[in-house]
């Protein structure tokens, strides 16, 4: 190509250097000049030539190049469009994936809100609901079935169906008739693997089954039945078992149909889906298992604490029942308070756990009895003990009596006065001496209220003497002996007194007049001076009823141990009210009660409450010993005059007349002799 280029230039310069070569004549300057000038331009000519070759290699080259570029560029394009392509293949996977892990981070918030609201729910049936439900959510189920396991038997718990609008069991109310699924093969003795729930349960595994109508490991004939009944189709199946850590299944887990979010047809179950059901599935078992123990503990303390207060009750049959009837008539008031809308009680309610600490605080009012001697639960009459002491009294009567035969055999014998004014005298001092037994037995029974003329001829009748001529240290226990030798032994025989206050019927108090120690409990009660008093004139002057101010210390005693065992009790937070419930129930509202001296304002609803039912149970049992079962009339008169004293809750007691309780209760526990008519407008508070 340079050749080309540069071939007629080539041709002068050779021409040019040929002539002179060959000698042409020039000047000789001229000549010098074009040699020389021809030189220089052959020398600029092969080197221009070099250029133009260089130039022309470098065209080459770039040509070469541009080709090359030009190839790259194509390459560039297809790759770009490759890489366009791959980008978008991968902003769809990424897209697809980013979907994929906002359903699992849905699924998996879904998991633990359920997780957490099943460890907070209490109720067994709503926990055992939730499971079920929240599985169908998870896994959009139609349907779907929680079993629990009793013995050999998976039991149908909850059953829900959304096609066929089946909602069974639970919090439905509606009873579930299927049978239960045996564990165990009734024919054969063998675990039961036919039917999937069973099978699941043995294994403790899950199975996830696409179509139930091709499978042909298991049973399906009874669901084919219920489809040709009901015009459903069952096809896919999930069945879980429920299995705590390190335990046995306590249930199984069924779910019908899984649905396509977006078409609503039935698909199998995803298995990535699955794993979240499993994890409920554990989440749910171990709740199931803590709500099945914590019945068993609350069935457990129920019975424990009905057991205490039965044995409370046993322990004296004349207030038997007392501790199971409290409760009941404590419950229909509460109940009714509930139900005010308006008025006082419109702010009272009780939640589960609230009526669970009321109930347990009802049937534990008395449980300090445990505590109180019987013979003084039981004192029928004011000389009992362990025994009644009339006894030995009528001894006493009997010995003078046979003094008064003596003294008329001894008198006859010696012939010193008439016979028959002997015998006159005799029959009246027997006379006399049964009458004053008769008074003394009578005094004895007790009453509403004795006169001072009667304590004054107790203690006449009790100058009497009768002479003892056997020792009455002996036979006798080590106590009671040291009781006696706080006085001389006498010389028999020896004359003593018909009755007597004696030392020896003194217990005096081990606790220096303090029981109540630091008293942490606040408890203020007046206390006796002795524990005891046996004290036959002393005990026969009562003024009412048959108990001493050291009886009536004693079974007041039973109300400060009802709070320190119930405040010993390491109760949970939603019953830390039980001892205060419990141990209200002698308070009044006027700060005269016991043991605390707490006024209404001091006392709670549920512990008012407490004390009315008490009370009323009180006047109206006719299991007592020392009085006649009263009339509702009677008792309700009487009430009245202790709501009129400020003793109980006034709103209370009206609300426990307007809603009929008081009939309530006489229809199911009291002696129909007891229930009269009742006009309740003259118990009411004047409007």
């Amino acid at each position: 190509m340079v050749a080309d280029l540069f071939a007629k230039e080539a041709a002068v310069l050779e021409t040019a250097e040929a002539a002179l070569a060959a000698g042409v004549a020039w000047p000789d300057d001229a000549q010098e000049s074009f040699k020389s000038l021809t030189k220089g331009y052959s020398r600029l000519f092969r080197q221009f030539k070099r250029m133009i070759r260089m130039t022309d290699r470098s065209q080459e080259e770039i040509r070469q190049a541009g080709v090359r570029i030009e190839a790259q560029r194509q390459e560039l394009e297809e790759l770009y469009d490759e890489r366009g392509r791959q980008a978008e293949a991968l902003e769809e996977q990424v897209q697809d994936r980013t979907r994929d892990m906002k359903v699992a981070q849905e699924k998996l918030q879904m998991l633990v809100e359920m997780g957490v609201a099943m460890a907070a729910e209490q109720d067994e049936a709503r926990l055992m609901e939730s499971i079920l439900l929240g599985a169908k959510d998870l896994t959009n189920a139609d349907g779907g079935t929680l079993y629990r396991r009793d013995g050999d038997d998976l039991s149908f718990e909850i059953v829900r169906n959304d096609t066929l609008n089946i909602a069974l069991g639970g919090t439905t109310g509606a009873p579930i008739s299927f049978p239960a699924v045996d564990l165990v093969d009734p024919e054969t003795g063998q675990p039961n693997h036919k039917n999937v729930a069973s099978h699941a349960a043995l294994v403790e595994q899950s199975v996830s089954i696409d179509d139930a109508y091709h499978d042909d490991r298991f049973d399906f004939s009874g669901t084919r039945k219920f489809d040709e009944s009901t015009g459903y189709r069952s096809t896919s199946f999930l069945t879980v078992p429920l299995k705590p850590r390190g335990k046995e299944v306590v249930g199984v887990l069924q779910l019908i149909n899984a649905k396509h979010p977006a078409t609503g047809g039935v698909i199998p179950f995803d298995d990535d889906i699955i794993s979240f059901v499993e994890a409920l599935a554990s989440q749910a078992a171990v709740a199931l298992d803590n709500q099945i123990l914590l019945t068993a503990q609350r069935k457990l303390l129920d019975s424990f604490i009905e057991l205490i207060a039965s044995a409370i009750d046993a322990k004296s049959p004349y207030t038997g029942g007392h501790c199971a009837r409290v409760p009941e008539l404590a419950r229909l008031l509460a109940e009714e308070a509930c139900r005010c809308d308006d008025g006082l009680f419109a702010d009272f309610q009780l939640n589960e756990e609230e009526w669970y600490e009321f109930h347990i605080a009802s049937w534990l009012h008395d449980c300090g009895k445990v505590t109180t001697p019987e013979y003084v639960v039981d004192k029928a009459t004011k000389l009992e003990t362990i025994y009644n002491r009339i006894h030995e009294i009528r001894m006493r009567f009997e010995v003078l009596i046979r003094d008064a035969e003596i003294t008329y055999l001894t008198a006859s014998q010696k012939g010193q006065n008439d016979p028959l004014d002997l015998a006159r005298q005799r029959d009246e001092r027997i006379a006399e001496i049964k009458d004053d037994f008769a008074f003394i037995a009578t005094c004895n029974v007790g009453g509403e209220f004795m006169a001072d003329e009667l304590r004054d001829r107790v203690e006449r009748i009790a100058g009497q003497t009768w002479v003892r001529h056997l020792d009455d240290r002996l036979g006798i226990s080590d106590d009671e002996n040291q009781r006696k030798a706080r006085t001389p032994a006498a010389e028999l025989p020896i004359k003593e007194p018909l009755l007597a206050d004696k030392e020896e019927h003194i217990f005096h108090r081990t606790d220096g007049g303090n029981p109540f120690g630091s008293n942490p409990y606040e408890f203020r009660m007046d206390v006796p001076e002795h524990l005891y008093n046996l004290g036959e004139i002393y005990n026969l002057c009562i003024e009412r009823g048959t108990l001493t101010a050291e009886d009536r210390f004693k079974i007041n005693d039973h109300i400060m141990q009802t709070i320190i065992m119930l405040e010993q009790l390491p109760f949970p937070p939603h019953l830390a009210r039980v001892p205060e419930i419990a141990g209200g129930h002698h308070e009044t509202m006027e700060g005269t009660g016991y043991p605390r001296k707490l006024t209404r304002d001091e006392m709670s609803l549920p512990a008012r409450i407490m004390a009315i039912a008490d009370i009323f149970e009180a006047l109206t049992a006719s299991d007592r010993p020392y009085k006649k079962a009263k009339t509702l009339s009677e008792s309700l008169k009487i009430m009245s005059f202790m709501r009129n004293d400020a003793h109980i809750d006034p709103d209370l007691f009206d609300l426990f007349l307007e809603c009929g309780i008081y009939q309530d209760y006489a229809d199911k526990f009291l002696d129909p002799s007891q229930v009269d008519e009742v006009d309740v407008s003259a118990y009411m508070r004047a409007s």
